[in-house]
Order: C-alpha cells, then structure tokens, then sequence
C-alpha cells in the first residue's frame, strides 16, 4: 500500500546524525528520535527475501513490503522512510530488508536515500542474500574460498554469533541433504578483508569450513561501515529450508534490535488418539482394515484390533517423564467399558492409565467414538452420506452428540481424571465436512457444543487447515502424522505405506501419481528396514519442521502406535533428539494444551487483522516503547530481558522468558488505552557512530540459485499438512 507522505520536517540530516550517534539511553527523552516498529522489505521476488517475509508475517511483526517488479510502487526517498511528528524527527520503519546489499544499480537515489536514512537513525539492513566480494567486507570466495552447494555442510555459531542475536542456538546448523541428485542449498564460503576500510569491521556469526583449506568462511556476518550495519548472508535459501528456520529468529532479533512487535517460539505438542479403545489392524493382504469403512463388506477378513496393554500404559509414563514431554491422552471411556465386558469386567490397561493420571493430559474424545456426521451408509467403499426417501441427508442427532461428550465427561468424572470440559475431539474429527462425501458441517453439531460448553474442537489440519467457527467453538488443527492408527507393528506400517505411495505397477494403490502434494516412492520400501531407515526419518523432519515454524498446532497419533512395537517411540524420540542437538537451554520446546493451543491461534487471528487494517500504531522513543491497538485486541511482542510494564501505578513485569528474551501477549492496564514497556539502559543497544561520508554499494551481480531452492521443501509422501 502506498504510504501517506508527510510534510518533511525542518530539522537537517546533520541534525538527526547528532541524534542518534550516542547511545539512545544517554540521550534526553525530548531529543531522542522517534523509531516506528515496523520493518521495510524491499522485495525482488526471490526466496530468500520472501523467507524472511514469511518470517515476519508468523511472529507478526509489521512490515511494508515494497515489490520491484511493480512499476506503481511508491519511490524510496527521504519523504517515505522518514519525516517529524510533534516536532520529533521520526523514523518510520525500524529496520531495512534488501534482496542483496543494493538492488537498485549503481548511482541509485533510492539507494542513497536508503544509506543515508540507516546513517541518520542508526537503522540496520540484511542483506538476504549477496556474494562474498570487498563491498560487503568479505574477500572473494577464492583463495581460500569456495562457491557451491552446500548440501550436508554443517555450519557452526561463532562465539560472537552465541554472544549476539544467535544465543538460542546450540552451535550446530546443519544444511539439509534430503535429496542426493538435487542441489538443494548454494552459497559463498569466504573470509573477511584482512585490510577493511577507515573504521569498517566484519563479524563473521555464522561459519563453515573451507574445503580444502584450514580456514573457515562466513555464511552470515555484520558488516559495520560508514556509520551503517549489514548483515551479510552468503547463501541462498527458502522458507521451509532447516537451516534457514534454524537462523530466521536470529535474523529478526538483529535487524530490530530484539525489540520488536510479534513473537517466535518452538512448539511441540503431540495427542494420542482412542487411548482406551481398540484400533482396527491393517490387512497385509486385503490391503484395507477389516472392521473399518474401508474394507468391503463381507470380504471376509476378521478384524483383529490393537490395544495397549498394562505394560504399555506403563511404558508411556516413564517414556514421558524421561523425555520431558507430557503426552496429551484424547480418550474414549466407552472404550474400557466394552473391553470389561468381554473381559471379566477387568482392564487392566485403564487401571494402569488411571493410576498413572497425573502424568498425562486428558482430552474428551467421546464416549464410544462414533461418526458424528451424516448417517454414513458403509455397504459400499468409500463410504456415503444416507439419505431419506426425498434425497435428504440422515443427520446424526443433537442428542446422540451430546450425549456422546456427557458421557465421556462422567465416566472421566468417576476415574478421578482432570479435564478441561471446553476442549473436544470428535472421533475422526467427525461432525465438521469431510470432502468428498459430507460438504457441510452436520447442523447438529453447534448446537451441541453449545449445550455442553465446549469452546475448543481439534479439526484434522491435512483437510481443514484453518481455524474457524463450529457453533460457538474455534476449531484446533492438528497435524496428522503418518504413523498409522491401524499399525502396532513396524512391518504392518511399511506395509500399507508401500500400498498407499508406490506406484500401481509396483503393487502398490498409485494414488500418488499425478498428485501435487505426494510422491510416489521409487521402489516398495523394505518390510524389514524401511521403517527406521525412511519412515522415522521423514516423519521426525516434518514434525519437527512445524515445531521450527512457530507453529503452535498439535500433532496427532493414536494407542494402537504405543502398544505391541511401540512405533510412535522413534520418530518421537528423533524430534525431540535432533532438537536438544540445535537449540540452547533457554530455548525449550512449549508444550501447551489443546485450549490453550486455540486461544494462540485466535489471539493471532486478532492481531493480524488489526496490523492488515493498520490499526496498531507502536513506537520507541529512548527506553521507552508505546504501543496502541484496537480495544480488545491482545499484543503480541518481544523485548529485551528486564522490560516491564507500566501501569497507572507502578509497574508490572512483561511477557516471559524465550531465547534469551522476554516475549508474549499484553493489553493496556486499568483505565489504560495503550501499553507503555520500558527498557533497562543495559537492554537499550547503542546506535552505531558516523565515520565519514556514505558510500554506495556497486550494483550486485545476478545470484545463481540452484535446482529446487526457489520452491518450498517437497512434501513427503502422504503429508499434505507439512507446509502448514
């Protein structure tokens, strides 16, 4: 959108240099300049521009984006980056992304207007990604030096970098190699200028060896020159990229000085399904799951179900306390009900999950799971919704769906389980449209949630991916892993995933061919390996892809993968292990509830419609932050340690700790219209002093970008959700 241009104020360039060129804390509030919280992205289209866009548009963090491909867009000049309010010269954009050091050509005004701005109010800009050469500070890739892919480089945070915006990382960042005949990562490996220009310096934050040569070359590194900072980013990359998710906060909390609008958190949540019931089990040589919709009627198989035993239930207790990660039990008490019937009113298993309750989190899955969607009519496959003698669709009744969640509450009620009654699962998410067969959600449902109280309804995000309104409750998404409900054994998984993504003329349903969002495996996976040597790793890299996008979304299982072979274990245990080998201490996976997962989303529902309509207004000026939003809408931001709030009274502390700072969800205080955080002086970064006249870049060259960098990551087989 095309800014407002205000009248320029009549304060000099000189004048704003005097400013800002001492430390902002040491500057008396009434001469301190005004910094807008937002964030210019100067875009030619690439991906590693729109990487970081992606970044700023999950934590929230406002930003305009000015496209170069559009000959209507406004011109960058003085007028637009800057101007004074109440007689304050103010910056408008507190920082500055550029698709390389200058995209613009030699002798640019834009360019110069962008170089003297960053000069004037000490701003900083990223370069999202340029070549190694003396303009950005770094010699040549040669000599030493290296240009090429780097696929299954393992890059290491500098101790600068660890001191500085990269402190939430472990060390390591290893670049991907998922897929051998496709370069999937290029860059330039190349050491500073020994000799750099009067007062100029470069600090390498991010490295990687040099082949064939002792000496290690900068992938990201600031560049401090002519009053200016560049962060230099010397390979390419996409959104979806580990690497990339694995820097992208660090990227942000340098450009804005880790004080900004938005947050980034890692979130890893994971529900086990039909914990008391009896899954059905996959058919080797049915290819379909006898007792289920999707084997034919009469086809003369037996279902033979898969249940967690005693020692299974006790199993997945020390499994999670031992791995820190509280499972979330979605249940169905009719499940226990029905074994003791057939079991001399024993269950072990329950008696063993209920001794054990305070381990777990427990969620209503109804009472005995039943399609709460249409009346389905199973006598043909796939399954359809009946209808009556006038063509109209059987409903599943409102009093069948509250009776469902009451009883399941009861029955929790009499085992001492602690519930949360405004969270639900339906069983298969049934209720809510599922396509082809039931393009509306059943009308019964709302009013049923209604009746009970529920706020709060999982929805499967591989077909239902946004939240949104059922009656009056949010929708929750949760991602499904493939790590099928109907496989206890590792080679019961293999099998049906070689049906289900090998091609028709490797025996397998072919319905990955010609699909956009799967591919077909190349060859039928090995019954005896290819769950450990595929599956596991697949599954481990897209679950934890999510956790990286800040991405608060559950993933979902089911019993059946805790019980007999236990293959939930694995990928569980992969995700969790390649994590702790990131990420530092202070940057622990957040593990939150189904509710509170809702109110997440809904809450960032809010603030991005309020930042769309340019309704949140936010500002620094010295120590001091200013915040204004629509009445009711939460704010979402991150702050240095130490901030607190101001409240008409005192003060209160801010947010909670997260990567080294403080980040979270605030609203004005009583009797409050805006938020006020004050900074402490150590928090407040010093702006970075003139040296001398500013020197403008010499055009970039055009950037190689490799096979495949220019696109998301490829979905793995099956996983429709893995870019959600």
């Amino acid at each position: 959108m095309r800014c407002m241009l205000l009248r320029t104020g009549v304060c000099s360039s000189a004048v704003l240099l005097a400013l800002v060129t001492s430390p902002i804390g040491a500057i008396a509030a009434e001469q301190a300049p005004r910094i807008d919280l937002k964030v210019l992205v100067v875009d030619d289209g690439g991906p590693a521009t729109e990487a970081i866009t992606a970044e700023l548009e999950s934590a929230g963090t406002p930003y305009t984006r000015i496209d170069l491909a559009d000959s209507g867009r406004p011109q960058i000049n003085t007028a637009f980056l800057s101007d004074t309010v109440s007689g304050r010269p103010r910056a408008k954009y507190q920082a500055v992304v550029l698709p390389n050091d200058n995209p613009f050509g030699a002798g640019s005004a834009e360019m110069a207007a962008l170089a003297t701005f960053e000069k004037s109010f000490g701003i900083p800009q990223a370069d999202a990604y340029t070549y190694a050469r003396p303009e950005v500070g770094l010699n040549y890739a040669q000599s030493p030096g290296y240009i090429g892919s780097l696929d299954g480089t393992t890059a290491q945070v500098t101790s600068a970098g660890k001191a500085g915006p990269f402190g939430y990382l472990g060390g390591r960042v290893p670049f991907e190699d998922n897929a051998p005949d496709v370069s999937e990562s290029y860059g330039y490996l190349a050491v500073p200028l020994a000799q750099q220009q009067p007062g100029a310096t470069f600090t390498s934050y991010m490295d990687a060896p040099i082949p064939g040569s002792s000496e290690r070359g900068s992938l990201i590194g600031e560049y401090a020159h002519d009053g200016r900072r560049e962060l230099v980013i010397n390979f390419v990359y996409n959104q979806y990229q580990q690497q990339y998710r694995l820097v992208a906060r660090g990227i942000v909390e340098w450009l804005t000085q880790g004080i900004h609008l938005g947050a980034d958190r890692n979130y890893f949540a994971v529900h086990v399904d039909d914990v008391f019931l009896a899954d059905d089990r996959w058919n080797t040589t049915l290819n379909c799951t006898p007792g289920d919709v999707d084997c034919t009627p009469g086809g003369g198989a037996t279902p033979d179900p898969i249940r967690m035993t005693a020692a299974d239930a006790q199993y997945a207790k020390q499994w999670s306390q031992s791995h820190g990660l509280t499972l979330d039990m979605v249940f169905n008490g009719g499940g226990s009900e029905l074994y003791k019937t057939d079991n001399n009113d024993a269950d072990p298993t329950a008696d063993q999950l209920v001794a054990d309750k305070s381990a777990f989190r427990w969620v209503n899955h109804t009472y005995e799971h039943p399609f709460l969607g249409c009346v389905q009519d199973v006598s043909v496959v796939p399954w359809k919704c009946s209808t009556d003698a006038s063509g109209k669709v059987q409903w599943v009744s409102q009093a069948d769906i509250t009776s469902q969640i009451t009883k399941n509450r009861d029955w929790a009620k009499g085992k001492g389980l602690a519930l949360d009654n405004t969270e639900l699962v339906t069983g298969e998410h049934s209720g809510m449209r599922v396509l082809p067969q039931q393009p509306d959600d059943n009308p019964n449902l709302g009013p049923s949630l209604t009746s009970t109280g529920v706020k709060w309804l999982a929805s499967d995000n591989s077909r239902d991916p946004q939240q949104r309104q059922v009656g009056p409750s949010l929708t929750v998404p949760r991602f499904p892993m493939n790590v099928y409900y109907n496989a206890g054994r590792a080679a019961e998984e293999v099998d049906e995933y070689n049906f289900v993504y090998t091609s028709k003329a490797n025996g397998g349903s072919g319905v990955c061919e010609g699909s956009s969002t799967t591919t077909c495996l190349s060859a039928p996976l090995d019954p005896a390996t290819g769950y450990t040597s595929y599956i596991v790793p697949l599954e481990s890299r897209i679950a934890l892809g999510h956790a990286l996008a800040n991405d608060p979304r559950p993933d979902f299982i089911h019993q059946s993968n805790l019980a007999e072979d236990r293959i939930a274990y694995p990928v569980l245990e992969k995700i969790l292990g390649d994590y702790a080998g990131l990420f530092a201490g202070n940057t622990p996976l957040v593990n939150l509830r189904l509710k509170d997962i809702g109110t997440e989303l809904k809450n960032r529902a809010a603030w991005a419609t309020a930042v769309k309509n340019n309704q949140v207004t936010a500002y620094r000026i010295g120590n001091t932050v200013t915040i204004s939003t629509p009445s009711g809408t939460q704010t979402t931001a991150t702050m240095p340690a130490g901030t607190t709030q101001k409240q008409l009274l005192g003060s209160t502390a801010f947010g909670t700790a997260y990567a080294g700072q403080l980040s979270g969800w605030t609203s004005p205080g009583t009797l409050q219209s805006s938020i006020t955080l004050q900074l402490t002086t150590q928090a407040t970064p010093a702006t970075v002093t003139a040296t001398g006249t500013v020197k403008v870049a010499a055009p970039a060259k055009a950037l190689p970008v490799p096979n495949g960098v220019a696109n998301p990551v490829p979905a793995g087989p099956g996983d429709t959700a893995s870019q959600g």
